[in-house]
């Protein structure tokens, strides 16, 4: 087919979907357009930057429903000029407008990390209503092997590939990793300090290992959230060894990544998590939980890291004290990671997405 004009309809211009947007708008194969639902959101205070000339905020407000942000948008693209149309959220009345009314007989894919499970009965009952026009869709792109899989058996009818993120990791890659440990080991969690995270199972598996007289240091960078509480419940010696940076702009994190050994993400729930990408782009051992979706696709065991039960501080006490015994392979396990992460470059990423958009219109 002729070049395709594509157009994503996403929430909020974070800087790491604009780094593969910035690929793609070079990729002679496509002609981008970006329209976003929001400028800024109110809990990932990035630093606002000029947008491009392909991107484009649509004029409208959000309004809380339970824990997410709903979004009404006004002046909506003309959808029916662009050969696809691609949603990142069902979850807002905008989406759920395009997905049910406007996108009808037009080619359209959902791109989406893989959905939480619910255990609640109404919230399960409404994600699977919400959810219900993907089955209409041309296809879906899942972020990583998770969320495809998930999407598969969810509408088997339909279209399915498979995209991890893909970020600028020059900033990590540039930097050159701490000398191998040799006594004190530095672990590291970058993140929001709340529970989904799993900072107070990451920081009761650290008091434990201190109590024990492990010689670690953890630092945590981050939005304070739920930490001042984690930390009452923390012993003074471990405490000694916490250091917490707060939050920090995307240009700082590579300086932080290089000062650790080891990168630790124990969420209790993570479509994704960006934060692997980094982590790999540093040269760091991953332990991460299985309900982290970046870690099936990233995370080897006993390759490039460990992957223990989420939830359970016990193994990831053992994750934790299993690389500080075992320090040469957890230096060989961050030379793995480096090299895992040439893979994962916004330009392979455009290459993906352009190979989706021609297998979709040859089928056509």
């Amino acid at each position: 087919m002729s070049r395709p004009r594509v157009l994503f309809v996403t929430i909020v211009p974070s800087p790491y979907q604009r780094d593969l947007f910035c690929e793609l708008a070079k990729c002679q194969e496509v002609a981008l357009s970006v329209w976003y639902l929001e400028a800024a959101s109110p809990d990932s205070p990035w630093p606002k930057t000029q947008l491009e000339t392909y991107e484009r905020v649509l004029p409208g407000f959000w309004m809380p429903v339970f824990r997410t942000r709903w979004h009404i948008n006004w002046a909506l693209p003309d959808v029916a000029s662009f050969d696809f149309v691609i949603l990142s959220s069902f979850t807002s009345l905008t989406g759920q407008w395009l997905m049910r009314f406007r996108l009808t007989g037009q080619r359209w894919l959902f791109w989406g990390e893989r959905l939480r499970q619910q255990t609640n009965p109404w919230k399960r009952f409404a994600q699977k209503k919400l959810a219900a026009p993907l089955a209409k869709a041309t296809g879906i792109v899942g972020v990583g092997r998770a969320a495809e899989n998930d999407y598969r058996h969810r509408f088997p009818g339909i279209s399915h590939f498979c995209i991890p993120y893909h970020c600028d990791l020059s900033g990590f890659l540039a930097r050159p990793r701490r000398p191998k440990p040799t006594s004190e080991i530095h672990f590291l969690f970058c993140g929001q300090m709340n529970r989904r995270k799993g900072v107070d199972l990451l920081l009761a598996a650290f008091d434990r290992l201190v109590g024990k007289g492990a010689d670690a240091h953890l630092l945590l960078v981050g939005r304070e959230a739920e930490l001042p509480e984690f930390l009452r419940a923390i012993s003074p010696a471990a405490l000694a060894r916490i250091n917490y940076a707060g939050f920090q702009p995307p240009e700082c994190l590579p300086q932080y990544f290089s000062e650790a050994d080891v990168f630790i993400l124990p969420s209790r729930y993570d479509g994704w998590g960006v934060v692997v990408n980094q982590a790999l782009g540093a040269g760091l051992p991953v332990i991460c939980s299985d309900a982290v979706g970046a870690g099936l696709d990233l995370v080897e065991e006993n390759v490039n890291g460990l992957r223990f039960a989420s939830g359970n501080v016990d193994e990831l006490e053992r994750c934790m004290a299993l690389v500080m015994s075992n320090r040469d392979a957890a230096w060989a396990w961050g030379d793995i990671s480096r090299q895992k992460a040439q893979s994962l470059s916004p330009e392979a990423g455009a290459e993906k997405w352009a190979r989706v958009f021609q297998t979709l219109g040859e089928r056509r």
